[in-house]
């Protein structure tokens, strides 16, 4: 099997708020479907989350403040990871802060060969 594409869906506990939360990160509202809407997508680029509101996944969020290095705790989170590929994580970052977005882990230079930040969304999910 080859892939061609792959579409993340992920569940969220508020669609609308969901939306407003990826346009701060920089993504637009693709579409959204019901009345009320309960399932949708942000698009950022060739790129597309679908977001679902109450199924289709899991979703959490432990206490930790960390969602990488010593201070972490990977295991306790049952949200769902993505990585987000840029090409200035800095850049990210910045923007993030200036939006009020939780960073869980600043830009790091990671021995694997790449800069990598986290930013958690609010309903437990963590991006890189």
């Amino acid at each position: 099997m080859l892939a061609k594409r792959l579409t993340p869906i992920l569940n969220v506990s508020n669609i609308r708020e969901s939306f407003a939360w990826f346009e701060k990160l920089g993504w637009e509202k693709g579409w959204d479907w019901g009345d009320p809407p309960s399932f949708g997508g942000v698009c950022s680029g060739e790129c597309e989350i679908f977001l679902c509101e109450n199924g289709q996944g899991g979703r959490g969020k432990s206490d930790v403040k960390m969602t990488f290095g010593a201070e972490s705790d990977e295991a306790a989170e049952t949200g769902v990871w993505m990585s987000i590929w840029v090409d200035d994580v800095d850049a990210v970052y910045q923007h993030c802060i200036a939006q009020g977005l939780e960073v869980t882990w600043p830009p790091t230079d990671e021995p694997w060969g790449v800069r990598e930040m986290h930013v958690r969304h609010p309903m437990g999910m963590s991006s890189e």
